[in-house]
């Protein structure tokens, strides 16, 4: 999961930091602004790694996105319904805000998670999973970081939390998809380009 937890992080950074982009390869699509189609929620458990915090009496939030490394950190991110301070372990509090980061489960209904069980701290899970085969330098994709970039530009949105080219691919992190948005994607800009990781992901 090293790798996996690589590129979460190269998304996280490059939510602060805007890339130069410059001439390259055109690509199908490329040049207009794209809205995300809405994927289609249901009732499954899924389960989302990222810092929850809670400003004074105001719900607590499940942020998936970038962090403000300050003290006390700041985010924003979807509504938790059901949470429970006294069930999650080292959790922070400073200047009324509380914080800290967990696998937290639960179902999304496109505006809200609501809990279904107890949060894991992140220090002490460990996800089952593979990396990606496209993260290896075997793999790499056929598209250039300046075409990726423009594609970038053209996805950035409410839907989008982040996206870094990596490795001839372009790697986008948004909330949830349900498969919606990486096939509209491989339409709009061929297979192979955008690869849509959703921050919220199957519990099993």
């Amino acid at each position: 999961m090293k790798s996996q937890r690589a590129v979460m992080a190269a998304l996280v950074t490059c939510a602060f930091f805007a890339l130069t982009a410059c001439a390259g390869t055109a690509v199908p699509g490329a040049g207009v602004p794209a809205a995300l189609p809405e994927p289609v929620t249901n009732t499954d458990e899924l389960v989302g790694q990222g810092t929850v915090l809670q400003k004074g009496e105001g719900e607590p939030q499940l942020c998936l996105g970038a962090i403000m490394e300050s003290y006390p950190p700041q985010c924003n991110g979807p509504a938790i319904r059901g949470w429970d301070w006294s069930l999650a372990k080292y959790s922070e509090t400073a200047s009324t805000v509380t914080w800290g980061t967990y696998a937290v489960f639960g179902t999304w209904n496109g505006t809200a998670f609501t809990q279904t069980q107890p949060p894991i701290p992140l220090s002490l899970y460990s996800p089952v999973g593979s990396p990606d085969p496209r993260q290896d330098a075997t793999n790499a994709g056929a598209s250039d970081d300046a075409t990726l970039q423009r594609i970038s530009d053209e996805l950035a949105g409410s839907q989008t939390l982040s996206s870094v080219p990596m490795n001839g691919y372009l790697w986008v992190s948004v909330l949830y998809d349900d498969g919606t948005i990486q096939h509209y994607v491989d339409e709009r800009y061929g297979p192979d380009v955008v690869i849509v990781q959703p921050a919220l992901l199957p519990a099993s």
